[in-house]
């Protein structure tokens, strides 16, 4: 077992930089790296002298979600991979390199900015494995996409482009590869410019919105997740995962 922390934190001029760290499995959340996150966040929001924080993975992907391995998405109290639902006073950025799917492009979506790399994708494939999307993407996705590509990523499984996703409204600010993490920084610093109290004012006031309109979706969600974790389909989509093969359905 190793004892390589997985998740890396650094702090510069009033920004955390929060890098989660499990290349061999694609940066996949389990439960040691979902309570990294929760505890991450406790710290940032406790610490005046961090004013925004950037979440990213590495130059291959940012997130492949839940690590099947390990079970379902670890949820603590800041909500599943430890902050989906939480609601934060400070700014939080992604800087999104490679590919960010299933739950961690809904890692992405729960974040309040998005910088990405230009050759980024983002995806939504649980339908190919017989299974929802259980982390907000069934409410968010359409809201920060257009409904309509939303929907078609939802039901085919199928990514889209940073490009696209930037045209759609989604992603802020394009980077080069391997430049966004310098992007997500130099867009925090903006932000680091203004008052706090205005910042944290603002941001509380569109999670508090946000918190309000989502709890039925929630509900809806959490009853999707659990008739498709029972079907027969769910133990073919992840078996045939874990096989390297495609579906075979009943």
């Amino acid at each position: 077992m190793s004892d390589a922390p997985v998740l890396l934190t650094e702090a510069r001029d009033g920004v955390l930089l929060l890098t989660m760290h499990r290349p061999a499995r694609r940066n996949a959340v389990d439960r040691a790296l979902a309570d990294a996150l929760s505890a991450a966040f406790d710290d940032f929001e406790a610490d005046p002298a961090l004013r925004v924080a950037v979440l990213t993975g590495d130059d291959v992907c940012f997130s492949a979600g839940t690590d099947l391995a390990a079970g379902a998405s670890p949820a603590t109290e800041g909500g599943e991979y430890g902050f989906v639902r939480r609601q934060r006073t400070k700014p939080l950025v992604a800087a999104v390199e490679g590919y960010a799917l299933g739950g961690g492009f809904e890692m992405v979506l729960a974040c309040d900015l998005v910088v990405a790399a230009r050759d980024a994708t983002f995806g939504l494939p649980e339908v190919k494995r017989g299974v929802v999307a259980n982390c907000g993407a069934f409410f968010r996705a359409p809201e920060r996409l257009a409904p309509a590509v939303a929907t078609e990523m939802l039901l085919t499984g199928d990514s889209i482009t940073a490009e696209r996703a930037h045209r759609l409204g989604l992603v802020n600010v394009l980077s080069e590869p391997g430049g966004a993490v310098d992007a997500a920084r130099a867009l925090a610093a903006r932000i680091v410019e203004n008052s706090p109290q205005a910042v944290a004012t603002t941001l509380g006031a569109l999670h508090e919105a946000r918190a309000e309109g989502e709890v039925a979706q929630w509900r809806r969600t959490e009853e999707a997740a659990a008739r498709t974790a029972a079907s027969s389909d769910a133990v073919e989509g992840i078996t045939a995962f874990f096989e390297k093969r495609a579906p075979r359905w009943s």
